[in-house]
Formats: structure tokens, sequence, C-alpha cells
């Protein structure tokens, strides 16, 4: 592989470091980069990418919540899209900023109401209990295909009302998406090559007449009709929803079910109050967050805690080093779910926070509690395989069994 340039530091005495967060041993161990976050103060120059980085929670949160400095339309990867053309046209959600982000994410919440995901809480529950049964008599299986995957690629296609045909053309863009959040390495070569054929298969749901009537996708082209938006921007708005409700949900009900394997006495809890559920996820979240990096674009020259940033510097915001923060939560390496975990990162903070984070939390509360009837014992059976990421972390394979039990 080519050797990487290197960037000096923006300024004299800046903390830097060499090390590249983007290869495959980081992405699958991040303890060592997590630590040169830690070590170099609130900022830290990565000269391999001329990027600022933070692993800090006061940082990352309050980058997080000045859309007006630190903009997202510029791209919420490293490329920017001030200077660089998308590879893709850019989300009206993740990759706006207002008033035009104000306006489109109002739709989608509308489309997203409380009432919209209540309405499918009972299918949900219905899909939840067949699948643990009949896993309950599988002996060992792999619970990233059967349960962190067969789960809501079963559930949020029909929400959405996608056809049955071609479903794992879902994943295959959803890796691809988040893989070209980061560099145009070998990772993101491989999710290219992989989702060849997705990328045209997606936009082709995205279109109204694929959609079924009565399901969230059809719903937003409603917005069509009344004149509040364009076919268009419907169009875009599907494929958001199709972003925000599958990819990082399935990659925390796979850490979800790597945390309570590891921590046996944390599912007794959970067993005894069932209840507890949305606090369980939440914990999960916060102690083993899906979406390990989004970045932030500098739109004026300004400072954080001190360090100076230019127009147009990147800032790479590392959410699960966030999450862990001890000077946030003194015990945050401590995998908890009687915390409540209040101000955890994971589906980001502010005005661009996941607008789907609330259907994730659905598939994967009514997931959890339905396991937390019926299984005793998550038990793992074999060495979990990580899936390098360029902005998710989770597993390729969870090879696990569950035992029943009153």
């Amino acid at each position: 592989m080519q050797q990487k340039p290197f960037f000096d530091a923006p300024f004299p005495d800046a903390p830097i470091s060499d090390i590249d967060p983007y290869e495959e041993h980081h992405l699958e161990d991040p303890r060592e980069f997590h630590e040169t976050l830690r070590r170099n103060g609130p900022l830290v120059w990565l000269t391999r990418y001329g990027v600022w980085a933070t692993g800090k929670h006061r940082e990352v949160t309050a980058i997080f919540k000045n859309f007006r400095t630190f903009c997202s339309s510029r791209g919420v990867g490293l490329q920017d899209f001030k200077t660089e053309e998308p590879w893709r046209p850019p989300s009206l959600i993740l990759e706006a900023d207002p008033p035009e982000h104000t306006r489109m994410r109002k739709v989608l919440s509308s489309v997203l109401s409380a009432n919209a995901l209540s309405a499918l809480r009972a299918g949900f529950e219905k899909e939840a209990e067949q699948r643990v049964d009949r896993l309950l008599g599988a002996g060992e299986f792999d619970g990233i295909q059967e349960l962190a995957v067969g789960f809501p690629i079963t559930v949020f296609p029909d929400a959405v009302g996608l056809n049955r045909e071609n479903r794992h053309f879902l994943l295959d863009y959803g890796n691809l998406v988040f893989n070209m959040l980061g560099p145009r390495n070998e990772i993101a070569a491989r999710a290219a090559q992989r989702a060849a054929s997705a990328v045209a298969w997606i936009a082709e749901q995205c279109e109204r007449e694929n959609l079924a009537d009565g399901a969230l996708g059809g719903d937003i082209y409603g917005y069509v009709d009344r004149g509040e938006i364009t076919e268009t921007q419907a169009s875009l708005l599907v494929r958001s929803l199709l972003s925000a409700g599958l990819d990082t949900t399935v990659i925390a009900i796979g850490n979800m079910l790597r945390c309570f394997a590891d921590h046996p006495a944390q599912w007794q809890v959970l067993r005894q109050d069932p209840h507890r559920a949305r606090f369980a996820f939440e914990e999960v979240l916060r102690y083993a967050s899906p979406v390990h990096t989004f970045f932030r674009t500098a739109d004026e020259d300004t400072e954080v805690s001190g360090v100076p940033i230019r127009e147009g510097a990147k800032v790479l915001l590392n959410i699960d080093c966030a999450n862990r923060d001890t000077d946030r939560w003194p015990d945050a390496n401590v995998f908890d779910i009687t915390r409540r975990p209040g101000g955890q990162a994971a589906f980001g903070v502010g005005i661009h926070a996941c607008v789907g984070r609330h259907l994730a939390a659905l598939e994967s509360e009514v997931l959890l509690q339905t396991l937390a009837a019926k299984v005793r014992l998550i038990e793992l059976t074999g060495a979990p395989v990580p899936d390098a990421n360029n902005a998710l972390r989770g597993y390729r394979e969870l090879p696990m069994r569950i035992e029943a039990g009153e």
C-alpha cells in the first residue's frame, strides 16, 4: 500500500500524533487510539490525515451542539464537500444545515412520531417472540446473523414498505455509506465492491411506486402531495430513513448481546426487571457505541478548549472514546444497566442527533424484553469476530447459545 502523506501541525507546540485510527487493527481494537486521544489533551492533530481529533466527552458534545461553527453540510466524514465532489447526493438530514435541515428533519420526525412507532410495536413483538423461541432449541448459533441482522432486516423493511426481494442489499449499502465516511482505504474499496449492485437498487426502492401504501416510506410522499417537499426530496428522505433505521441498529443489537454475555450478573438484573430494558439499551449505547466516529468542519476560524481551529479544518469526534470518558462517568469502564447514562453521544447530540434513534430503540427494546422474559442464560461459545468499519464498531460473527428459563 502506498505510504500515506503526513501533514504538518497547524501551529508550534500543537499536540500531534502519527497514529492511523483507520488501520484495520485500530478499527477492531481502538484502545491504543483512545489512549492517544486521552493523553494529548482536549484535541490532537493527526498528521496522517491533517485533521483534529478529540475523544473527550466535553469537547465532543460541545462541537456537536455548535452547528453554526462546526457545520455538517461540508460532510460528516473525512471528505470536505466544499472542496471535493460527494460520492452520492448528500443526505438532507445528516449532511445539511439549517434552515434546510430543519425543514427536512421536521418531515421525517413527523413520520417517525410516537404514535407511528407505537403502531409498529405489536408486529415487532410477534417477530421477536417467534425468533427467540426458534433459537432456544437451536443450540449454538451466530448471534449476528440470527438476531442482530435477522430481527431488524425482517421488521424494519416491512415498516418502511419495501418489497421482500433483495433485502440483503440494505446491509451492503449501509456498509458502504458508513465506510465512505473514512479514507478511501482497502476497507472502503471492499465495501464499494460488495455494494456494486446495491446502490442502484436502493435508489429504485426509494421511489414512490415501489413503496407499500400505509407504511413509513409512503407517509413521506404524503408531504409531496401537500406541497411541502418535492419528489426528489422525498426519495432522499426515504434513503435517509433506510440509513438511520437499520445499520446502527444491527450493530447495537450485536454489541448488546456481547455486553450481556460478558456480564451475566447484569443480565440477571434485567431479568428481574424487564421494564428496565430501555435504560439497559442506553447503557449498551454508552458502553459499546455502534458509531465510533463522525466529523464536523469548522466553517470559520474558532477555538475549542484553547486550541485554535482554522476555517476548513476537519475535526474527528470519537464517540466511543467520549462515551468512556472518566471525567464524565468516573466508572465509565463499568457496564451497569442501573445507571442513568444521560449524555451518552452514541446517536449524536444536538440538532443532528440520529432522527431514527427512537425506532432503533424500539427494535432493540422489544428484542431485549423478549429475551429477558424467555432466556435465563446468554453465553458465548467462541471468540467474537470483529468487523472493521471506518465509522461503525461491531462484530461480523458472534457464536453463542441461549438457554430457556423461568
